[in-house]
Order: structure tokens, then C-alpha cells, then sequence
């Protein structure tokens, strides 16, 4: 079991102080009786870390006015609102061939965003960093915000990151991503950095804004060029022992799968394939150049036949997927996440369909509306999450004339 920590004066203080903070992120203009209903906080603790997040500029007490929320006798009730703009954080997407950076308010609100192509194979440890460090740069200027006013920064990266945050490079490809961001981005940058999986990130993500919203027993699944999925049990990621939990290596094994090509990969070589073969098909108006997932979802919808059968394979191949998940962790909901997610919600009804088949405990499956955007939306929850734990511990940079 856990070694237990003592419940002090200040680790209470502390979580006190985030689960207020918590409250307020989602939250308008709130009264002292809004946050202990929200919180369980007794009201002289509620207004003591109110008081404290007020000196230390987490968020503003606004001014006394009769008229908000109608008339009332006596003494007007104390309102308090975050202050969204005390600091910024960062999501990161670290991918293979991409690395996207997105700068949030305190409340989750996208200020900026900056994503640059490049090749990870092609460059050292050092290069990446620097390069990935122009992204961030590039993302705060976009928001108009300071490196200084940075509060955390959370970087999703496609190895398995343990319960720690280390990368656990068993695989050469994973190995890509064991950069020293961390130490590296502290020493130049002065940032906290959290490093995790991106399928864990993206479940994160979905269950925080998109199709798994308030959903606690969930997987997700990144499905685009490759399969991973992050698992929510209870409300919380599960990490597993080296933070492989929610690794798919195992498809290689599963009869009618074999690896783990995700959705856009295989609709793009099956597409070649009936290309190089001469078969009749629309597909072909695309161009002689590569045909992408999106051209052969579109071919579908017309009613190409090449296309609609890869997407008959598609579908066969993930309701595999799907149960085997289902039948190993027996999630309410599986999503499918990634950029493949804007146009695969035609898979959803002969997925479910062939479940029956495949699982006798068949989860209930969506698609993610948050996109290509799933891991960065994860990413900066992470950041916001640490943020409202650590808030005790944290400086806020000095704020400018324009902010008063």
C-alpha cells in the first residue's frame, strides 16, 4: 500500500486552495455559499482561502453591487471570480512528424497556437528541443503573452511516460521521444514540465471536453496513422507499472487485425492498392498523388464501391479493436480520437453492429469531436490540473500597467 501523508495544516491549506480554484475555472462570479456548496469547505475556511487566492492575485474579489442577483437585505454577499489571466499555460503534442504547441487561460481558453511540420529521425535530442522550444515561442506570441507569464507546460509525446513522467524508451521508437525536455525547457525557460502519453492526454482531454464528457470508465483511442488509447478508470488514467497500460502491441496477436495501423494509414494503402490494381473507381479523380482517408470517405458517400468497401474492412478491422478493449476492460464508452475522428463517424453504426460478434459485453462507441485537437486539449488540462494543486507554491509574474 501507499505510504500514507500526514494531513498538515499546509498540505490542507493546499488542497483547499485547488479545489477552489477548480471550482472558480469552470465558474462565473461565485459567493463565499457557492464555493462551500461546491467544495464542502466550512465557511470561515472558504473565506480564509478566498482571502489568501485574493492577496496572492489567483483571483479578484469584485465589488459589493445590490442589484447582482437581485435585491437583497442586509449586507451584500462577497463575490469572487478567477483571475484568468494571472498566468498561461502550455499544451504540448510532440509527434513523430508535427509538434503543435496551444497557450490557454486559467480557465482553459485558447489564447494562441503555433504547429510546425518536421521529422523526428532526421534530428538529435538537442535540435528537437530548440526546435520544439520555437514552436512554444511562436504560440506565446501568437497569444501576445511573456515566457514569464508561463505557469506549466504539459507535452504529450507517442511512448509510454510512467507514473513519474519519465519516457520508458524499451522500444527504438520511443526512444525518439526520451529527449531531456524537461530538465531542458527548466534550465533555459524557468518552466515545470509534464510529460505524458498522447493517448493518455487525449483521453484526458475527451472526457474534459468532448464525447466522454463526465464519463469516468472510458478509452480512447487515437486511431489515425497508429493505434493507442488511454484508459479512465474511476475518473482517473490508468498508467500500468512502466506506463504501457494502454499500449496495443498486443493487436499483432488478435485474428483479423495484426498490427497497429490505425484508420487513415490503412484507408490510404488499401486505396493505392485498388489504384495499383486498375479497379473502377472514383477515387482516381483525386489525382495520381497519394489518395488520403478523407478522399475515400468521401468516394464512400457518393457511393464509390472501392471505397465503400475499404470502409467495410475498416469497420470489421476496429469493431475487432473495440472488443477486444471492451472485453479486457469493460469501459462504458470507447471513443475514436485523433484527426481521422472528423470524418469516421460513418464506421460508428457498422462498428456497433459487429460488436455483437466480437465482445459479449460490447461498450457503447463515439467518435471525439475535439479532432486533431484531442491531445493538446489533454495536455493543457494536465497543466491546469497541476496548476490548481500547486497554486500555494507558485509565483505569479509581477502584473503589467495594462492590468492594473
Amino acid at each position: 500500500m501507499p505510504e500514507l501523508v500526514p494531513a498538515t495544516p499546509q498540505l490542507l491549506r493546499r488542497v483547499s486552495a485547488g479545489a477552489v480554484l477548480e471550482f472558480m475555472r469552470a465558474s462565473a462570479a461565485v459567493t463565499v455559499t457557492d464555493v462551500m456548496a461546491a467544495t464542502g469547505l466550512t465557511r470561515a475556511t472558504t473565506i480564509a482561502v478566498c482571502e489568501d487566492l485574493v492577496r496572492r492575485r489567483w483571483i479578484v474579489e469584485l465589488e459589493n453591487q445590490r442589484e447582482f442577483g437581485g435585491y437583497q437585505k442586509g449586507r451584500p454577499a462577497r463575490r469572487f471570480e478567477l483571475n484568468e489571466r494571472a498566468g498561461v499555460v502550455l499544451g504540448m503534442d510532440i509527434g513523430y512528424s508535427k509538434v503543435t504547441v496551444v497557450v490557454s487561460d486559467l480557465r482553459g481558453t485558447t489564447l494562441g497556437r503555433s504547429s510546425r511540420p518536421f521529422q523526428a529521425k532526421d534530428v538529435g535530442s538537442g535540435e528537437r528541443i530548440a526546435f520544439i522550444d520555437a514552436v512554444a515561442a511562436a504560440a506565446l506570441r501568437s497569444a501576445g503573452m511573456d515566457p514569464g507569464q508561463v505557469l506549466a507546460v504539459c507535452a504529450g509525446v507517442a511512448a509510454p511516460v510512467d507514473r513519474h513522467g519519465d519516457v520508458v524508451a524499451t522500444q527504438e521508437f520511443w526512444g525518439l521521444f526520451d529527449l531531456g525536455l524537461r530538465p531542458a525547457l527548466k534550465a533555459t525557460r524557468g518552466w515545470t514540465v509534464l510529460l505524458e502519453n498522447d493517448a493518455n492526454l487525449a483521453a484526458l482531454g475527451d472526457r474534459w471536453q468532448g464525447a466522454a464528457a463526465g464519463i469516468d470508465d472510458v478509452v480512447v483511442i487515437l486511431a489515425s496513422e497508429r493505434l493507442g488509447s488511454g484508459i479512465m478508470e474511476g475518473g482517473r488514467l490508468v498508467h500500468g507499472t512502466r506506463g504501457s497500460a494502454g499500449e496495443l502491441a498486443y493487436l499483432d496477436l488478435v485474428e483479423g487485425v495484426g498490427d497497429t495501423y490505425g484508420i487513415a494509414h490503412l484507408a490510404r494503402t488499401w486505396a493505392a492498392e485498388a489504384l495499383a490494381a486498375s479497379a473502377p473507381t472514383t477515387l482516381r479523380a483525386f489525382g495520381p498523388g497519394r489518395v488520403e482517408a478523407e478522399q475515400v470517405f468521401s468516394a464512400a458517400a457518393e457511393g464509390d464501391a472501392v471505397a465503400l468497401g475499404i470502409l467495410e474492412r475498416l469497420a470489421d478491422r476496429m469493431a475487432r479493436v473495440v472488443g477486444t478493449v471492451a472485453t479486457m476492460l469493460n469501459p462504458e464508452l470507447v471513443v475514436i480520437g485523433g484527426g481521422v475522428a472528423d470524418s469516421a463517424g460513418v464506421l460508428l453504426a457498422p462498428i456497433t453492429e459487429r460488436l455483437k460478434e466480437y465482445t459479449a459485453t460490447p461498450a457503447r462507441v463515439a467518435v471525439s469531436p475535439l479532432g486533431d485537437s484531442i491531445v493538446t486539449v489533454g495536455a493543457v488540462r494536465c497543466a491546469l490540473d497541476y496548476v490548481e494543486r500547486n497554486s500555494l507554491d507558485l509565483e505569479l509574474a509581477a502584473p503589467t500597467p495594462a492590468d492594473g
